[in-house]
């Protein structure tokens, strides 16, 4: 690999990425910010051969500058939460739209790109309609392009994990339409499918649905993640139409709200899936769920 070019390279999976390649292969890590740089050089700074750079994902000609030293690139940007001052076009279509762009002006060879089980083009969740957007603009491009569908990542540190912990915790558990079908994969698993189509010859060219080996409904999730935390917490579900009309409530309130209308339609998507065809294509193993969960819950205070 001549180089690798990672954009949104100071998330968690993008970390993880970094931190777990070869010392051997230059990487050209894309951030937003001076925070994020801080954030990136804080955890992998130490890295021989990495380099971070503070740009726009937007601009074409930052990007074709770090795209000319490399060959792949793995595109890690996106969001579920969109607030007024951060459309949805500005985190999905138009960092594409970019990439495509300096892929054909620096000659890239291939990219992988993450993206979230349950995009479609006619989705009642923007946020996915937007992902399929992304997924249509790479295919199409010249270079090999790697779709790779994921659901809920679960990982050492992360947010879900934190946020999957808390719930585990509380006495009472509310949750909007606990019946809806969940499939989380360990985010151990995700960075080694990456590593995999970005290093496989000849490239995978097209779009792969991974998951996690066990699909089960949020209630169900939460009360494996309670019995991992040792706790026993009451768990009521609510119709989704009420958590989506307070939601829009606070939506127009608040220029950040913390949940959107349109986060709590993603997470309504029932994720369900064999998803053991594209850990064989991947060249991965699948972690179960309850050592996913011990992995990244039993050691929380």
């Amino acid at each position: 690999m001549k180089g690798l070019l990672v954009t949104g390279a100071n998330g968690h999976l993008g970390r993880r990425l970094i931190a777990r390649l070869p010392e051997d292969i230059p990487i050209e890590a894309l951030v937003r910010s001076e925070r994020a740089r801080r954030r990136l050089e804080r955890d992998c700074g130490s890295k021989r051969g990495l380099r971070i750079t503070v740009a726009a994902p937007v601009d074409a000609d930052a990007v074709a500058a770090l795209a000319a030293r490399c060959d792949r690139a793995v595109h890690l940007i996106g969001t579920i939460k969109e607030s007024r001052d951060n459309r949805y076009v500005d985190s999905h279509q138009r960092p594409a739209a970019a990439l495509v762009e300096a892929a054909a002006r620096s000659g890239l060879e291939r990219i992988v790109y993450l993206s979230i089980l349950g995009a479609d083009e006619v989705s009642a969740s923007a946020c996915l309609r937007a992902r399929a957007a992304v997924e249509a603009m790479l295919l199409d491009a010249a270079p090999a392009a790697c779709v790779i569908r994921v659901p809920m990542v679960l990982g050492e540190g992360d947010r879900a994990s934190a946020a999957l912990a808390r719930r585990a915790r509380a006495r009472r558990v509310f949750l909007f339409r606990a019946s809806s079908l969940e499939q989380p994969i360990y985010a151990g698993d995700v960075i080694a499918a990456l590593e995999h189509a970005l290093g496989v010859e000849p490239a995978i060219n097209g779009m792969l649905e991974l998951a996690g080996p066990e699909s089960l409904t949020r209630g169900a999730l939460t009360a494996r993640a309670a019995r991992v935390c040792g706790t026993h917490p009451a768990i009521h579900s609510l119709p989704l139409r009420l958590g989506l009309a307070l939601a829009g409530v606070t939506k127009m309130l608040r220029a950040r709200p913390p949940v959107t209308p349109d986060m709590l339609r993603v997470l309504d998507h029932d994720d369900d899936i064999d998803a053991q065809a594209a850990a064989a294509t991947l060249g991965i193993s699948l972690t179960s769920l309850d050592v996913m969960l011990e992995r990244c819950l039993g050691q929380r205070s």
